[in-house]
């Protein structure tokens, strides 16, 4: 049975596969452009563009999560009972002490970002400081704080960044199929077209599917083990499991939340869909809050 440790050293691995990946991705689709076009300008350009993209999404992903998000930087003397509680969650947890962002929004909401645990940020909603009791408020941080131990922000956030731009890639692909210049000969450039289109025409429906199942596979399991390492962090599964139940019948929307970016937060941002939609329902990145309820309220700390 995989441990907590065992399972932070996975997470790392992963990420590099994740960005190996990528850069791959990337560069087999530029070769498939070039040999099409026949001009090599292309895959020099995605072999380029592969290497840069890795290390804004290594060095960036955080950055440009927190801007889509809105979340803005606060100081310990606005929110010092804030920093109290994340101060006394590290120094329990030997993690150093993150930065910590506020969304305003009223709906109650929670994510962890960063590349690791040195450089890694903690933003919550005002909803979340308005709505939550002091034990409420505990257990989501030391969810949060627990993605953060168990390297889970890393991979979380580069997958933002990887994610879209396999999805801007494929529809710039589509476009070069139907718009580019193909080779010289009305037969072989027919021919030649019609494949680029199929392919072009499949890689712009499997694509959203593909990222999205990319972001399943990596987030909840993680919510799982976050639960858990949180609850063990307080000894107070209770907190947490309440903070969930108001979390999820809270009817207010988050500006700034997005499918790039819904799998980062504690609970899903999105209001009415998962009851709706039984597509958004297959396609959720975050496991039922029913169960994750229910796994804290069995846990015996």
């Amino acid at each position: 049975m995989p441990t907590l440790y065992s399972q932070a050293e996975s997470n790392n691995r992963k990420t590099w596969f994740y960005l190996f990946f990528f850069l791959i991705f990337i560069i087999a689709i530029g070769w498939t452009i070039s040999y099409f076009l026949e001009s090599p300008i292309i895959l020099y350009f995605a072999v380029i563009l592969s290497i840069v993209l890795n290390f804004l999404a290594y060095w960036h992903s955080d950055k440009i999560v927190l801007a889509l998000s809105r979340a803005k930087p606060i100081e310990k003397q606005a929110h010092p009972e804030l920093y109290r509680l994340v101060e006394n969650l590290c120094i329990t947890a030997g993690l150093p002490l993150p930065k910590i962002y506020i969304i305003d929004s009223a709906q109650p909401n929670a994510f962890a970002t960063g590349r690791d645990a040195k450089h890694a940020v903690v933003a919550v909603t005002r909803g979340l400081l308005e709505k939550l009791e002091r034990v409420e408020l505990e257990g989501v941080l030391s969810h949060e704080l627990s993605h953060i131990g168990n390297k889970d922000i890393l991979l979380q956030t580069v997958v933002v960044v990887l994610v879209g731009m396999v999805v801007i890639m494929t529809d710039f692909f589509f476009r070069i199929a139907f718009w580019g210049r193909m080779r010289e000969g009305s037969r072989e450039g027919g021919q030649i077209r019609l494949i680029m289109i199929l392919v072009a025409l499949a890689l712009a429906i499997l694509a959203p599917i593909f990222a999205q199942l990319i972001k399943l596979a990596i987030s909840r399991k993680r919510e799982y083990l976050a639960d858990a390492s949180g609850a063990l962090l307080t000894r107070y599964p209770e907190g947490l499991a309440r903070a969930l139940e108001k979390i999820s019948q809270d009817p207010n929307p988050l500006r700034g939340a997005s499918d790039a970016t819904s799998h980062l937060y504690i609970a899903s941002p999105f209001r009415g869909k998962e009851q709706t939609s039984w597509l958004h329902k297959l396609f959720m990145t975050h496991p039922p809050i029913e169960e994750r309820v229910r796994v804290l309220r069995g846990m015996r700390i």
